[in-house]
């Protein structure tokens, strides 16, 4: 008996990157020598300040928490100069993403991305019975950066929802501003939604402002990457009223916990530590781009501005999912582009940026493989 609607007929799930001590028992290896660099996670472990709200939190564990997580509302209305009606918070930016396809794209709604894209967004469309349109055509593959004007060539009448990622994922490419408004201003029948998740590793402020100017557009942040906070599962939403009215009418109604708030208060504080993580992402991404230069069977597509980036294979005799297994026994976890991104083939691995020492760790098992 089929219970499900057609979209969940065959699901298809995320695939997040292996745990250390996975890696560590399969291969027999010490886990202090494995180089994680498939799950974009902050090498430097969580904000300080946040650790000590989270532990002075504990004692109101059996208190229920404001249902729209409103201290943590207002201390995001600050910082993006708007109201605190105009934020919407959830357990993780991934959360955020399911309210949006709920609320605002119908069943069978056309739900525009790019290709390859965060497949969070395809796979919540697919499992609400909307209609991802996956632009691969608008990705220059030589660059894997985004063709504005063939993105913008998939736009129809009833596309319902634009994704716009910025840095993109998986290639970590940048659009400017002036990029980002042409897609906006291009699709007025639509909620386009601007997800920011790695912007701090651009060392730009973003474009939070953004949501002040359009009517129709939710700009989107992680407190996962550069805060360190992967754990608590906090994101955030800044968009017009009516927007984010609609997103806490479709959202579970404590959806955020004491210790997500205030840990997540605390980090918005923690710019010692949000720049010790950029400064160092930001040095090591060009230390290994000069790394690679020692590699000719590997390539590093140039241009991320976030703290992952994309390897091409360029020796026809191997493949992702081969490269990626011989990383693993040599201590070193990856993602294999072909499994873990739609329509990213087997010729591409995604790859974290971390420090030096895993820098070489990575360039070193590459040179190593047979």
């Amino acid at each position: 008996m089929q219970f499900a609607h057609a979209g969940l007929a065959s699901p298809e799930y995320y695939v997040p990157g292996l745990p250390v001590d996975h890696v560590a028992a399969r291969y027999g290896l010490d886990p202090a020598e494995i180089a994680k660099l498939g799950s974009a996670e902050n090498p430097f472990g969580p904000s300080p300040k946040a650790r000590e709200a989270v532990a002075a939190a504990l004692d109101r564990l059996h208190l229920y928490p404001s249902w729209t997580a409103e201290p943590l509302r207002e201390a995001i209305a600050e910082l993006a100069e708007c109201e605190p009606a105009e934020v919407i918070c959830g357990a993780g930016e991934t959360e955020i993403i399911s309210l949006i396809i709920r609320a605002f794209a119908p069943e069978g709604g056309r739900i525009l991305m790019p290709g390859p894209c965060f497949p969070i967004y395809h796979l919540f469309a697919e499992g609400e019975g909307r209609l991802p349109v996956l632009a691969q055509a608008a990705t220059d593959r030589s660059t894997m950066a985004l063709d504005v004007d063939g993105y913008l060539d998939h736009l129809t009448e009833d596309t319902r929802i634009v994704f716009v990622t910025n840095p993109n994922s998986p290639s970590g490419t940048w659009l400017t501003e002036g990029d980002v408004r042409r897609i906006v201003e291009a699709a007025p029948q639509a909620l386009v939604v601007l997800d920011e998740a790695y912007v701090h590793y651009s060392d730009t402020p973003g474009h939070l402002h953004l949501a002040r100017d359009y009517e129709h557009l939710a700009v989107l942040r992680t407190f996962s990457k550069a805060f360190g906070l992967a754990g608590l599962r906090i994101g955030f939403g800044v968009a017009a009223r009516p927007i984010v009215d609609a997103l806490l009418a479709v959202k579970t109604t404590w959806n955020l916990g004491q210790l997500q708030i205030d840990g997540a208060i605390a980090a918005l504080g923690d710019d010692e530590h949000v720049r010790r993580t950029v400064d160092t992402i930001v040095a090591s991404r060009a230390y290994v781009q000069d790394r690679f230069e020692d590699l000719d069977r590997f390539r590093m597509v140039p241009g991320s501005r976030s703290n992952f980036f994309l390897v091409e294979i360029l020796d026809p005799d191997t493949d992702s999912t081969r490269v990626f297994d011989g990383l693993l026994e040599r201590g070193v976890i990856v993602k294999d582009g072909s499994v873990s991104f739609r329509g990213l083939d087997d010729r591409f691995l995604r790859v974290d940026v971390n420090v030096k020492e895993h820098m070489d760790r990575l360039v070193s098992a590459l040179a190593d493989l047979p």
